[in-house]
């Protein structure tokens, strides 16, 4: 990777602007302050108690990580969706294409750098969320499998933002499309099950109303729509959270939040599945970006080889 002349150059300029600092010093400072107030709050409590509630540091955790999980979802788009697009509008995509450099090259290059940055940001944050390794309950496959969760989401959203950015010819349009989107998949599958759950209770209501019988038969639940979930990230996480707090299995409060038994091959491997299609769907987007990229480039050869043949 270093020897894609995009991610270095872009891991050089980020390396000397105020801007990452910046972003991680409030990154790590909103963290560091949401964990000392669960903190103070647990003290306190075995200060009147008497007692250690260790699942009162269970809950910090819980909530700690959640509050990360959902800094990166919103940072990620504001890092990637401006990547390609800024290019075009400061005038200088054409000239990169000039080059020897690939379409595949800049993209590529472009969302590495941001996920870099992304992983720095991640990294740093680790003695915030291992203060519970003091008490206990967490261990370090919990840390691998979450910080697995985080690289995931950063990819999927970053593949988001570099594709909408090569798209569109504005960032402002680009950001608003990449928000757009990643809050569509997190929040529209969330509801599509949620009305899916509402459409099936009613049908039992109103069999039982007709025919007086299924109210104790048939269980309302949102059907096979529950695998839509399993391209949202937030899901992801929620079952992995989910398994670390001692669910009898990671997509048990999941399953029976929306009627579903936690049975079969997909729910007992929710977590592994979901991953992979996330990623395979960021590999779509990056794949987009490029292509989406190179007519730019044969624009650029064919206007060089005209000035050759005048």
């Amino acid at each position: 990777m270093m020897q894609n002349p995009v991610y270095s150059r872009e891991m050089k300029v980020s390396s000397r602007s105020i801007r990452l600092p910046l972003i991680i010093v409030l990154f790590n400072g909103i963290l560091s302050m949401v964990t000392l107030l669960n903190m103070y709050s647990a003290v306190a409590q075995v200060e009147s108690t008497a007692v250690i509630q260790y699942s009162s540091f269970m809950d910090m955790y819980e909530f700690v990580t959640t509050i990360e999980f959902i800094l990166l979802m919103f940072i990620v788009p504001a890092v990637t969706a401006a990547s390609i697009s800024g290019e075009r509008e400061r005038q200088t995509l054409e000239l990169m294409l000039t080059t020897q450099m690939t379409a595949s090259q800049v993209v590529i290059g472009k969302l590495m750098s941001a996920l870099s940055t992304l992983l720095l940001l991640i990294v740093s944050s680790f003695p915030a969320v291992a203060m519970v390794f003091v008490y206990g309950g967490i261990t370090w496959q919990d840390i691998l499998s979450l910080l697995m969760c985080y690289i995931t989401v950063a990819f999927f959203a970053g593949s988001l933002g570099i594709c909408f950015s090569a798209l569109f010819k504005r960032s402002t349009i680009s950001t608003v499309v990449t928000y757009g989107v990643l809050i569509a998949v997190v929040a529209g599958t969330y509801f599509i099950n949620k009305f899916s759950l509402s459409l099936s209770s009613m049908n039992i209501n109103n069999s039982v109303a007709a025919y007086g019988f299924g109210e104790n038969v048939v269980k309302p639940s949102s059907g096979n729509v529950i695998y839509l979930l399993l391209i949202n990230p937030a899901a992801t996480f929620y079952t992995i959270i989910n398994g670390q707090m001692g669910g009898s299995t990671p997509t048990a409060k999941m399953a029976g939040y929306f009627g579903m038994q936690s049975t079969g091959f997909v729910m007992k491997n929710w977590i592994i599945i979901s991953i992979m299609i996330q990623l395979a769907i960021a590999a779509l987007m990056i794949w987009a970006a490029i292509k989406a990229v190179e007519p730019v480039k044969r624009r650029r050869r064919q206007k060089k080889a005209a000035k050759k043949g005048d």
